[in-house]
């Protein structure tokens, strides 16, 4: 394909918000190519929740079923690299990939997400994606009532805190070693939360479902579950080699449609917002992928 005329749409990126994309341009008849690394960050989830008929299913089955659907339009194709290189502009778009191939397109859509940074804290690895989540909307259902611990610094702790109260009424709030306002400890001493300020040393758990969560003085908490704050770096830096503008957390800076600062360059999904769940992925995709078809259709009425 790298010695052809250039496709429609390149989509950077494999999960929902580019499988959707991928759909939907598809059936529009546009020649795409999805280069997809195959690392998504839901490796360590066994399921996905809040994706109406699809509630409880794996995200490798829900990747599987989309690729599967997808092959009835033959104008899309898959490869399995890593695109590493960019360069170009509206219209005449070069993506480079690991394997030393160049792939041209009219458009690109960048659907690559976010990818967590260790936060070092021992044993987090071995609970995370079983009894340790990150978005209470996703799986606070399945740890509701439990002893939840909220790992997260001061002011996203408490966002954080208050929002996972709504799943149980046995919450405890770990700074790992942050200092609360005052303001902020009073607000939780009054619905009889306990603040732990002292950095964490470790989190005891027996096959996957937590126990304890061990500070540096020995103090050990009983907790049986964990929602905490990751910290998060873009899944591709080619958005900001494009020119594009991104936002503190990394995120691609784009409008309703999808579009960003840079003409002909897209993002949808994760890396593009701060809502990281599958059902608004795959209707940012959606979205995304009617204005790109909407651009390429407007360029060839002009082209006539």
């Amino acid at each position: 394909m790298s010695d052809s005329k250039p496709v429609d749409v390149i989509i950077i990126g494999g999960g929902p918000a580019g499988m959707s994309a991928a759909l939907v341009l598809g059936r529009a008849r546009r020649s795409v190519l999805v280069i997809d690394e195959a690392m998504p960050r839901h490796l360590v989830t066994r399921e996905s929740h809040g994706f109406l008929t699809r509630d409880g299913v794996s995200p490798s089955d829900l990747r599987k079923v989309a690729r599967e659907q997808i092959a009835a339009y033959p104008t899309v194709h898959f490869i399995q690299e890593k695109a590493v290189r960019a360069e170009g502009s509206d219209g005449e778009f070069v993506i480079g990939t690991n394997s030393g191939e160049s792939y041209r397109a009219r458009k690109l859509l960048f659907a690559t997400g976010m990818k967590d940074l260790p936060l070092g804290i021992e044993g987090l690895d071995e609970v995370y994606g079983k009894s340790a989540y990150v978005c209470p909307y996703c799986d606070g259902w399945e740890m509701q009532d439990r002893r939840i611990a909220i790992i997260a610094g001061s002011a996203f702790g408490m966002h954080l805190t208050r929002t996972v109260s709504g799943w149980t009424n046995d919450l405890a709030l770990f700074t790992n070693g942050e200092a609360l306002t005052d303001d902020d400890k009073e607000q939780l001493a009054r619905r009889s939360i306990p603040v732990f300020e002292t950095a964490i040393r470790r989190i005891e758990s027996e096959e996957g479902e937590t126990r304890s969560i061990v500070l540096e003085d020995g103090t050990e908490i009983e907790r049986t579950a964990i929602f905490f704050a990751p910290k998060l770096e873009p899944g591709s830096d080619l958005p900001t080699v494009l020119g594009c503008d991104t936002a503190d957390s990394g995120a691609m800076i784009v409008d309703e449609f999808g579009r960003s600062n840079t003409a002909g360059v897209f993002g949808a999904g994760d890396g593009a917002s701060q809502k990281y769940q599958v059902a608004a992925a795959v209707a940012a995709g959606s979205m995304t992928a009617a204005m790109l078809n909407s651009e390429l259709l407007e360029a060839d009425w002009e082209m006539v």
